[in-house]
């Protein structure tokens, strides 16, 4: 038998395909392989066929009949082909590599390119997955030798090319797992809303540069957080309580947040929170969001007033990860399908313990840690991350009646 690979070009029209393949039954080829791309109204189309007899014949019928459709064909036919056609497929891609970008420049993807090029990979197919808030390629590569320790080569030497092109770059095994994940957990603090909560109370009582200062200590990991949460709480000593439901009522999500919330929970992910925060002012977002749970801390009040003490078991480091844990238990999900998304070293141990960790606009300590670093200020980034597209979110919510909103 003898093969023909046939690669078709031309604006993309109703009908190409099934011209070509009129074509090919007549000539009882047998079917190799096929892929088709269609890049801003531009088809590719490449079929892989093999025939018994006079391929020439069958080149003539093919370019015969995509003159019809006003498309141009490229025929090779044999050794014209290059690699051998009847060999078995190529398994699939061993990675996946989410470039982010606000712009992501040709320079800086010539860059990526040349990376994986010097480690010996190569890149098998390369899609665009978001266009707003930041531009988004998922890229899927194959390594020379698939070990553990190429894992670490391609983030050491991408995580090198986003910091010099102000990318985001993610790298994560391809297969099944990436796709399997079905809980997330969010700290809340500069994360799942924009800025400290204790900042805000704290403002109330007039101690706010004070707590801030403790504040930034400990999410560089200078301060344990334990120490440092009951030393700011007790500059919250004597505020009324009525202050939690204000400051409740004013924080302000951080962007994407509503959308990255109601897209997992369509996938029919777990959604949740784990912060170092207060049960009192985090229960309106936990409702607002539609959210599955929530651990969080608890503040004394005696007679409508705040004591300056946390009562009950502290969610600190330890205890995210601990909480992270039980809720995993809870729904029956394994950890390698959980996804914890943090900003302080306080979310370390909750990261490591969760099958994807990611560090959203986060410190250097979380980041050294995490498996994917995300620095542009939108939340709905992480859904990229996961495999996500923008096409499928806006799909998904203008099948429920919601509005597109770009501004």
């Amino acid at each position: 038998m003898t093969p023909v690979l046939i690669t078709t070009t031309g604006p993309d029209k109703p009908g190409v395909t099934s011209v070509l393949f009129a074509a090919l039954t007549r000539h009882g080829v047998e079917m190799l392989d096929v892929e088709q791309v269609v890049i801003r109204g531009q088809l590719v189309l490449g079929v892989l066929v093999g025939v018994e007899t006079d391929p020439e014949a069958l080149q003539e019928a093919v370019e015969q009949a995509m003159a019809t459709v006003a498309m141009h064909v490229e025929v090779r036919i044999g050794e014209a082909i290059g690699e051998d056609p009847f060999a078995p497929a190529r398994q699939g891609s061993s990675h996946v590599v989410v470039i982010l970008g606000r712009p992501l420049t040709a320079r800086a993807f010539t860059d990526v390119a040349r990376r994986i090029a010097n480690l010996g990979a190569n890149i098998d197919a390369i899609r665009r997955i978001a266009d707003y808030p930041v531009t988004g390629l998922e890229v899927h590569l194959s390594v020379a030798k698939d070990t553990d320790q190429a894992d670490d080569e391609l983030r050491s030497v991408l995580a090198d090319v986003a910091s010099s092109g102000g990318l985001d770059i993610a790298v994560e095994r391809a297969g099944l797992a990436r796709r399997a994940k079905r809980l997330i957990v969010f700290d809340v603090d500069s994360t799942l809303v924009q800025g400290e909560v204790i900042e805000m109370l704290a403002a109330h009582a007039g101690v706010e540069p004070r707590v801030r200062e403790i504040t930034e200590a400990a999410m560089r990991g200078e301060l344990n957080f334990t120490e440092s949460l009951e030393r700011r709480v007790s500059l919250l000593a004597g505020l009324p309580e009525s202050v939690l439901d204000e400051v409740a009522r004013t924080v302000m999500l951080t962007p994407g947040a509503r959308t990255t919330v109601r897209t997992l929970k369509r996938l029919g992910f777990r959604c949740g929170v784990v912060s170092g925060g207060f049960t009192r002012v985090i229960s309106k977002i936990v409702d607002e969001l539609g959210l599955d749970f929530a651990a969080a801390n608890e503040l004394e009040i005696v007679d409508g007033k705040l004591t300056g003490r946390v009562v009950g078991e502290v969610i600190d480091r330890e205890g995210k990860a601990t909480a992270l844990r039980r809720f995993a238990t809870e729904y029956e999900i394994p950890l390698a399908q959980c996804v914890a998304v943090g900003d302080g070293a306080n979310d370390i141990d909750m990261l490591r313990a969760a099958g994807m960790g990611i560090a959203f606009n986060a410190k250097p300590a979380l980041r050294e840690v995490a498996d994917t670093a995300l620095s542009h200020p939108y939340l709905d980034a992480v859904l990229f991350v996961l495999g996500v597209t923008r096409a499928e979110v806006e799909a998904a919510d203008a099948a429920d009646g919601l509005e597109l909103y770009r501004p």
